[in-house]
Parts: C-alpha cells; structure tokens; sequence
C-alpha cells in the first residue's frame, strides 16, 4: 500500500472528497514527524511505537576502496512493533 492507495482507504471510509481524505493522510503524518523532530514517541494502540533513536559516531570502510571514513553521530527514526500487529501479522 501506498500514499495514493491510504488516500482512497480513508476517503471510503469518511466519505467527503478525495482532497479532505489527503489532507487527513497528510496531517496525520506530519503529527508523527513533527514529535519525532522534537524528540518525543507516538504510541498508536494496535499498531506500534515510534521514536527516535541516537546513533553513536563511528568509523566506516568504503567498499570500493578500502578506505577508512568517519561516519557522524545522527538521530534516526525507529519502530517497535505492537504485540498485535505481531500477531496479526503471523
């Protein structure tokens, strides 16, 4: 499923138009984007948990050349599975 398919789910499901569907899709993503930035967790019952996580700096190896290259510190995003969306995936 993609972004354009998502729209189409929601938009069956509340009705109203496409464009209102899209902006809900939209909002909600922003939502979650916007608290993982500030640093916090979105915690969606069923489905998981989002955070953010602090990748320390390290030293990496370029494949092509062998060659030594220092990889900086970064935040990424993670996802922890629900227990059942587990499940439910089975």
């Amino acid at each position: 499923m993609n972004k354009a398919a998502l729209v189409d789910w929601v938009h069956q499901k509340i009705g109203g138009t496409k464009v209102q569907a899209e902006e809900v899709v939209d909002g909600m993503m922003e939502a979650i984007v916007n608290t993982l930035k500030k640093g916090g967790e979105v915690s969606i019952a069923g489905l998981g948990i989002f955070s953010v996580k602090q990748r320390a700096a390290r030293m990496a190896r370029n494949p092509k050349t062998g060659e030594q290259v220092k990889v900086a510190a970064m935040k990424v995003p993670k996802f922890r599975a629900a227990k059942a969306l587990k499940d439910a995936v089975k």
